[in-house]
């Protein structure tokens, strides 16, 4: 007797062929995982069986092939015809009363209310979510269907659906013949997430392919609109690494727009939109403890599939429960080996536009072209830019056509992201207002060579672009770690040939991601000016006080490039702001003095202690006191810029205790830039204080020289290879040797001077730290220096 029905928690992953890719997930979830704690709703699959006797009995076989068989291979200007009348063709059938009976049975057997029950009705084609292919969205799936002759229907429509246009224009650019294609459906329970939130998760992030971390999208309302992009959802990242031991693994959080909620129709079958309430918009969908819940099944799932996974979720607003409802393994990053890396640089770019979320990486550039629907596809050249509120599947024959892709609504698991990262392509999503911003025929040039945040530019930018090997990068002995700043960019530049981090700017968290003065968040009731007052009250919406805010958001921007890099040391080096840079701050010029040369002046360590920026120097402590205690990331080191005195320096070691941040404890390490001639002068006495110095070239060489960096008149006299520069960085590298402590040098010379890192080498520095543009140039410089040392050592 042929099985029509089988339940889910009898189903495993290599019933593809009789359940399709997704029912056969669902089953391998209900049968192995459920018992983990995993939550399922409860329903059954209809096998590939029903639908091969339902071809049979309806005399469809052979009508299918010859209306297949009308299709234009050459343009497929009759595509939509020959979709349409494959679809009704199907709809015209009915299905066998023994399929009938076997899903009645089974609807009958899941509860005794089946009639004010509702379902959702999902196909899964044999072709669907493998590993190496995904055919996401391709095929119809139905929520909120209630009753049993209205699920029979819906059935049918799902039978109809393996014929959709997107879906046959599909199969054929896969090489995948249509008589190989069978499809099953899918009856679950409904989760009442449009009382609730719903959403996506990855088990890796799905621009980079880095693996350390889950990426969860939410949005209010039931999981359609955050499929077809209509949404801003919002977004949490957990570091996989820590999860379950940290008491905190979230590394980043984002609030997404939020703009709509899809909802079930009460009295019949069906979903409808209501726009979100402000309250909702401004508040997440999801609390840290249900992100965490979620990362721990999405963790539990892909060990249990050995492989990436994409999972589909929902929160019942009811009974206030967490659900997988689906799960396919990952197929754009997961099949990638990292063989080599691009790196991009901008050297000229046009009046930003508007940003958004990227997706790829690359920048791209070409005329754009403003598109309202599928339909007006014509008009889209091939190379140009495509602009437009959102996509769905009927968009996936055009989207090839473009250099790019722009959409207006969306996160990273909206349609649009997922088939540009599947193509290869460029994409920034959630660009709001972008229709109205941007002209079809306009020049503009789309950079998202930073992994989340993108941006469009007016006119045709100019960059370098190169793509090394990372094999035929040398290993060298002298450590070669990163100077970076900007948290966006670490993932993607977390495959560069690195040992870690060894300088990580406070300053440009604060200024870009911050914006606000630290000691106007803390006294922000007694600030004079009532409209930067507003402004701050406006950018801290959703925090008790600036100073919870000021800590979250620190602690989350460091803690995403710590868990980059982990467990590489990352060297956080304390704010270094001068004062003219602090007043530029958001309410900065009511706690900044103007000093005549701020290059010298109330910088680095003095502020520490001192009463007029004490308390803000406490909020760093805190929030770095919060990565490496409650996330876990005790790759984090600190490092004091600027120190000009012993005293000093115990001061601030003093200061760090009191915070919670005692040296040694927690294997803490605390280091000090090396940049004041007092620092060499008194290395040894600095060393005792120190785990390791850190040689800022730019501040030594302006001291020692007696030169303005920041002044264009003197810039000739400017010069890092001065034999006075020289003669320092050597003696403090020969006193941290003789005293045993670490020694990095930081800065552009050693990559843009082959001599001076051969210098380095000479003088035994442990450790080099490049920007990501010089770092492949940076490392063919030392591998040289350190062979002709060797052939001088040997000689």
């Amino acid at each position: 007797m042929e099985e029509y029905v089988i339940p889910f928690n009898k189903i495993g992953k290599e019933a593809i062929p009789l359940v399709g890719g997704k029912n056969a997930s669902l089953g391998e979830i209900s049968s192995f995982l459920v018992k983990e704690g995993i939550l399922l709703p409860d329903g059954f699959a209809i096998t590939t069986k029903a639908f091969d006797k339902f071809l049979k009995d309806n005399l469809f076989e052979e009508r299918l092939l010859k209306i297949l068989e009308t299709l234009n291979l050459k343009n497929y200007n009759n595509l939509d015809v020959v979709s349409k009348k494959a679809k009704s063709l199907i709809l015209s059938g009915r299905l066998p009363e023994e399929v009938r009976g076997d899903i009645v049975s089974s609807l009958l057997e899941m509860g005794p209310t089946i009639q004010n029950a509702s379902f959702a009705i999902r196909s899964s084609a044999t072709t669907e979510d493998l590993p190496h292919a995904s055919f996401a969205g391709l095929h119809d799936s139905f929520l909120n269907v209630k009753g049993v002759e209205s699920i029979l229907i819906h059935v049918v429509k799902c039978y109809a659906s393996l014929f959709n246009a997107r879906a046959i224009k599909y199969r054929l650019h896969q090489g995948v013949p249509h008589t190989s294609v069978s499809i099953s459906v899918g009856i679950q329970e409904m989760v009442r997430s449009d009382k609730g939130s719903s959403g996506v998760c990855f088990t890796l992030d799905p621009e980079t392919g880095f693996r350390n971390v889950i990426v969860i999208n939410s949005s209010w309302g039931l999981c359609e609109n955050i499929v077809q992009g209509s949404v801003s959802p919002d977004e949490f990242i957990v570091f996989k690494p820590l999860l379950g031991e940290a008491s905190d693994s979230i590394i980043s959080r984002q609030l997404g727009a939020k703009e709509k909620t899809m909802v079930i129709r009460k009295d019949k079958s069906g979903t409808y939109n209501l726009v979100t309430s402000a309250l909702k918009r401004s508040s997440f969908s999801l609390s840290n403890k249900e992100v965490l819940q979620l990362a721990i099944w999405a963790k539990k799932i892909e060990d249990h599939y050995h492989r990436p996974m994409d999972i589909e979720w929902a929160k019942d607003g009811l009974n206030g429960r967490l659900y997988i409802i689906q799960a396919r393994p990952e197929t754009v990053h997961a099949r990638e080996e990292k063989v080599s890396v691009k790196m991009y640089q901008l050297r000229k770019k046009g009046k930003k536009i508007v940003s958004g979320t990227a997706v790829g990486y690359g920048i791209v550039t070409g005329k754009a072209r403003v598109l309202e629907t599928a339909s007006q596809s014509i008009r889209l050249q091939p190379g140009e830019i495509l602009v437009t509120k959102t996509t769905n599947p009927d968009w996936d024959p055009i989207i090839k056509k473009a250099s790019a892709i722009i959409t207006e609504r969306g996160g990273r698991t909206s349609h649009a992201a997922i088939v540009a990262r599947e193509l290869g392509a460029v994409a920034l999503v959630g660009a709001e207002r972008v229709t109205r911003l941007i002209q079809s025929g306009q020049t503009i040039t789309v950079d998202d060579i930073s992994s989340s945040v993108g941006n469009v530019y007016d006119g045709k930018a100019e960059w370098d672009e190169k793509e090394v090997s990372i094999s035929e990068i040398p290993e060298t002995e002298t450590l070669v770690k990163l100077i970076l700043a900007d948290p966006d960019q670490a993932f993607q530049l977390s495959f560069y040939p690195n040992s870690g981090i060894g300088l990580l700017r406070l300053e440009f968290i604060i200024s870009n991601k911050i914006r606000i003065h630290p000691m106007a968040l803390i006294h922000l009731d007694h600030l004079r000016d009532f409209r930067v007052k507003k402004q701050i009250e406006k950018l801290i919406d959703g925090y008790s006080s600036g100073k919870e805010f000021f800590i979250d958001q620190l602690a989350l921007n460091v803690a995403k490039i710590a868990a980059a890099f982990y467990p590489k040391p990352v060297t956080v080096r304390m704010s270094d702001f001068k004062t003219d840079e602090y007043a530029g701050l958001v309410g900065g010029s009511e706690f900044e003095m103007k000093e005549e040369n701020p290059m010298i002046g109330f910088r680095g360590a003095s502020r520490y202690y001192h009463k007029n920026y004490r308390e803000g120097f406490e909020l760093e402590c805190a929030a770095l006191k919060k990565v490496r205690d409650d996330m876990g990331l005790t790759n984090v080191q600190l490092m004091v810029p600027f120190c000009r005195t012993i005293k000093e320096a115990d001061e601030v070691i003093h200061l760090f205790e009191k915070q919670g941040l005692k040296r040694g404890e927690r294997t803490l390490k605390i280091l000090m830039m090396c940049e004041i001639p007092s620092n060499i002068i008194l290395a040894e006495e600095f060393a005792k204080r120190f785990d390791g110095f850190s040689i800022g070239s730019n501040d030594l060489t302006q001291l020692i020289l007696g030169v303005d960096r920041g002044n264009p008149l003197l810039s000739d006299l400017f010069n890092e290879n001065d034999p006075a520069v020289r003669s320092v960085i050597e003696e403090v590298i020969r006193k941290a040797v003789r005293k045993k402590i670490e020694i990095g040098f930081c800065g552009q010379i050693p990559s843009d001077d082959p001599t001076f890192a051969e210098f380095l080498v000479d003088a035994g520095i442990n450790s080099i730290s490049f920007n990501p543009d010089a770092v492949i140039k940076g490392i063919l410089n030392i591998a040289k220096a350190e062979k002709h040392f060797k052939q001088n050592k040997d000689e």
